[in-house]
């Protein structure tokens, strides 16, 4: 993207795309300009440790995690940035997704992840604009006309 990323999209593995073409997509139509990587928190600490470690001084402002199963990512993203975190939880074979629904809600106390629903990417960016929009006027713009545009429909 041309502008600079003021979300920050990661996922635990390339199987999430699909479902997060979603977030992307919903970005681009509101205009927020955003950065994505793959990276486990399982198979690439390192990664993303550096990654989320780094984030606020890149200039990223939210982040979306999306993560399956043990769902780990978004709380160990959390722990190394000041930044808002929005969880997507993946579904997944085994539970339906239940399982990385709850890892993420129960985080302790003093790491929170604010969590969407079971492959809720639209939601993601929406609720990432949102945020966005609390100290940018042109976000919460274009969530004005977003949600009048809804309610027009």
């Amino acid at each position: 993207m041309a502008d600079q990323p003021l979300v920050g999209i990661i996922m635990g593995s390339k199987s999430d795309l699909p479902t997060m073409e979603a977030c992307t997509k919903q970005l681009e139509e509101l205009g927020v300009p955003y950065e994505l990587v793959i990276a486990s928190a399982h198979r690439n600490p390192a990664k993303v440790h550096e990654w989320a470690s780094t984030a606020a001084d890149r200039g990223l402002k939210v982040v979306i995690a999306a993560a399956g199963k043990a769902a780990h990512l978004g709380g160990v993203v959390a722990a190394y940035t000041p930044l808002p975190i929005i969880g997507v939880p993946m579904k997944t074979s085994d539970l339906g997704g239940l399982d990385s629904l709850l890892s993420m809600v129960q985080m302790p106390s003093g790491v929170p992840v604010a969590c969407v629903a079971i492959n809720g990417a639209k939601n993601a960016a929406i609720y990432a604009t949102q945020i966005l929009g609390a100290t940018l006027p042109e976000y919460r713009q274009k969530m004005v006309d977003f949600k009048q545009q809804m309610a027009e429909a």
